[in-house]
């Protein structure tokens, strides 16, 4: 599979909600709203990356980088192109402009027991906190955000 990554705008935001609703599903309360994505995109400091394989979306990173910290905000991938290493590549994406634009603090938060954990951990990141009950599913359930910093 050829992937292309590739810095985009509210123009694929369509494909954004549909790979986020299909890769988040609603039961953790992790997805953001249409309304919250299209409200980010053009604030300063704000990336959203996504990779195609020249026919459909498969998978997208939204990030800020704001003078020495960058943060991850949204990654995901279409399940459909899970495990084809859409999400590393975009997640290298990410960290390659951290550096570009001289970070010092690379950092994101996932919730607990989130299987990405072992993609960021492989990459570099290291966790670095805990926030008790942040997400809410729609069961009504509470869990608990890790914060990760990349230590390289």
């Amino acid at each position: 599979m050829t992937i292309a990554i590739f810095e985009s705008d509210a123009r694929h935001l369509d494909q954004v909600m549909t790979v986020m609703t299909t890769a988040f599903g609603d039961s953790y309360g992790e997805a953001w709203t249409r309304s919250q994505c299209a409200g980010i995109l053009p604030m300063d400091g704000v990336t959203l990356m996504v990779a195609d394989d020249g026919e459909d979306l498969l998978g997208f990173a939204l990030y800020r980088i704001i003078l020495t910290d960058a943060e991850l905000l949204l990654l995901a991938v279409s399940p459909a192109a899970q495990g084809n290493g859409v999400g590393r590549k975009l997640l290298a994406q990410f960290i390659e402009d951290a550096k570009k634009k001289g970070t010092s603090k690379i950092h994101l938060e996932v919730r607990d027991g989130n299987p990405a954990i072992r993609i960021y951990e492989a990459a570099g990141f290291a966790p670095a906190g805990r926030r008790r009950n942040y997400y809410r599913g729609t069961d009504g359930c509470q869990y608990d955000a890790l914060t990760f910093v990349f230590t390289e």
